[in-house]
């Protein structure tokens, strides 16, 4: 294949592998990582966990050191996209350079979403999804502070877990009627309640905050929807996040609730790619279009366009699995649980190790599992060959797993 320049729009879990991949597949052309960032590419996952709590210099976060991208010959470039031009082939830079190319990839990834509600431009309403929001963090949480964190999904969650364990004072504000209500069944949602209220962390279901109060500049408060005033010192938004497709969608690529792509990751145009958490790819696998926001997700799509891009052509057909580290607790997800009829329990909740098998209509969809890491690989491998137990036999703890994929 012609081997001519690949442009890499963003710096994260997707767009580093892309660039590392590419090298294992002997791609000779020139390879441009542009990364809108003042670090090299680093690991997010750790933001909301073990860098928070103070485990680690930046360094520590790397995917590779400097020496990596000068010994592949991977051009890091510190800039922002600005502009696609899509008939030149060229990608404008904000700050007015440019590069020609042979294939586009779009890697731009998710940012969050804002808390639009009065005073939340103050200095101690706080988001962390980037590393150096997390070094923010971490300079502002010290024992005996108060937290208002807004949002229990799994980053509000991951936050609190690590604002408790410092000593400090936290309550979760959540409009929904349990924690991370649109990811997990009611099984492990229960759990995850009752461990962070045993821990010392309040959660305020069915409200929403309403305002942000402060006194000279500084946060003194959340205000709640049923009237109710919560003190603060800080406050912490994990509301979720809006992926970033303006960059596509001002060059007349399709857009949707993602960068729309095609069951090989390609956009409308040959000579551009979307992966990762910005790409709304086709599934084969589930027979409808997926957005995920997974290590997993984006490191497989960089792979599976690597090997495209090196003439191993392939339809993106990769299971989904996820985790979330919440206090002692390790939640980990194989498959896609949305729509499913029937939960079966394997293992004992109040030992603090389980997992929900899901169901639909028969069929195994899901397995999610709390400090169970056997089910979860099992759950994986299953999954994975497009096979299933029986619910009778997924409650069954003498039922071998093993055996199921022998």
């Amino acid at each position: 294949m012609e081997q001519g320049p690949v442009l890499i729009v963003g710096a994260g879990h997707a767009g580093f592998q892309l660039a590392a991949s590419l090298r294992q597949h002997h791609y000779g052309g020139r390879i441009v990582l542009i990364n809108d960032e003042a670090h090299l590419p680093y690991q997010r996952p750790p933001l909301s966990k073990a860098y928070l709590k103070g485990g680690g210099a930046p360094d520590s976060l790397m995917f590779r050191p400097d020496k990596f991208y000068r010994d592949q010959n991977i051009e890091l470039t510190a800039d922002r996209a600005a502009f696609i031009d899509r008939a030149a082939h060229r990608l404008l830079l904000a700050s007015g350079s440019f590069f020609d190319y042979g294939h586009l990839v779009l890697a731009t990834g998710a940012r969050n979403r804002l808390l639009d509600i009065p005073n939340a431009n103050l200095e101690d309403v706080r988001y962390l999804r980037t590393l150096d929001e997390s070094e923010a963090l971490r300079q502002r949480i010290t024992q005996g502070q108060r937290v208002v964190v807004v949002g229990a999904g799994f980053i509000g969650l991951e936050f609190a877990a690590t604002a408790r364990a410092k000593g400090l004072e936290v309550d979760v504000v959540e409009l929904g009627p349990r924690v991370m209500a649109r990811a997990v069944t009611a099984e492990i949602s229960a759990f995850f309640e009752q461990r962070h209220a045993a821990a010392g962390i309040r959660i305020h279901f069915g409200v929403q905050a309403t305002s942000i109060e402060g006194d000279s500049g500084r946060v003194t408060g959340v205000s709640l929807s049923d009237g109710r005033h919560v003190a603060a010192d800080l406050v912490v938004v994990g509301v979720g996040v809006l992926p970033n497709v303006e960059l596509a969608a001002e060059a007349g690529l399709p857009v949707g609730s993602g960068i729309i792509v095609n069951e090989q990751l390609l956009t409308s145009d040959p000579n551009i790619s979307a992966i990762g958490d910005c790409a709304l790819f086709d599934s084969p696998r589930f027979g409808a279009s997926l957005r995920l926001e997974s290590v997993q997700n984006a490191t497989d799509h960089a792979r599976c366009v690597a090997a495209r891009l090196t003439g191993d052509a392939k339809t993106y057909d990769g299971l989904p699995w996820f985790w979330s580290d919440q206090g002692p607790d390790k939640l980990q997800i194989a498959g896609l649980t949305t729509g499913y009829d029937r939960v079966v329990v394997r293992g004992d909740a109040g030992q603090g190790s389980f997992s929900a098998f899901c169901y639909k209509a028969g069929q195994l969809v899901g397995v999610e599992s709390v400090n169970r890491a056997s089910d979860h690989v099992f759950g994986r491998k299953i999954l994975g060959l497009n096979r299933s137990i029986t619910p009778e036999q997924a409650a069954d703890l003498r039922f071998d797993l093993k055996a199921a994929l022998a």
